[in-house]
């Protein structure tokens, strides 16, 4: 019996399949992934060779809604990425809504599409600024109470961070959130 020999599509393909199927322009996509649009096009044209940075194939590959390892130039980081919960909760509204990373990351302004980006691929937290939770929940249609649940967990996380006990303070922070809760929902 023979065994098919599978060859891997070069990452620069993959790229150029992927721009051209969704109708993706080379320079949104540069503003997403965080590379300049001149980059971008080298890359496509084979000009440079395909980044072997891992922040960069990990951007690439969260747009592009695939695991960064199916471009043979990754190598996984030494560290590990954490997936905050929220992060998760943001990709399953992503799943509900049938929304693709292309089509969320182009309802927002230009300058935070490649801050989503780090989110998304675990790099960086959901945002502390409750505005900002509000359009994330906006473009993923989260009730008003969904959104508060996701900043109240984020608020908690810098608490901890930075140096305080949440057990040992539980009744400051229940007042706290609860007062909070109740201008944040009115004001909604």
């Amino acid at each position: 019996m023979k065994t098919k020999q599978i060859i891997q599509q070069k990452s620069s393909e993959m790229v150029a399949s992927f721009l051209e199927k969704n109708s993706l322009h080379k320079r949104d996509f540069a503003e997403m992934i965080g590379v300049t649009l001149s980059y971008v096009y080298n890359l496509i044209d084979e000009t440079v060779p395909f980044s072997s940075r891992s922040t960069t194939i990990e951007r690439i590959a969260t747009v592009m809604e695939i695991e960064p390892d199916e471009f043979i130039e990754y190598r996984i980081p030494q560290e590990p990425i954490l997936i905050d919960e929220a992060v998760n909760t943001i990709k399953e509204y992503l799943k509900e809504n049938k929304l693709t990373v292309v089509n969320f990351l182009k309802s927002f302004p230009r300058k935070k599409r490649l801050d989503m980006v780090d989110i998304l691929r675990g790099a960086m937290p959901i945002p502390v600024d409750y505005k900002e939770l509000q359009l994330i929940g906006k473009t993923l249609n989260m009730t008003d109470s969904e959104v508060y649940s996701l900043w109240e967990a984020r608020m908690k996380q810098v608490l901890q961070a930075a140096g305080m006990n949440i057990y040992s303070n539980s009744a400051i922070l229940s007042a706290m959130f609860d007062c909070t809760k109740k201008v944040m929902l009115k004001n909604s």
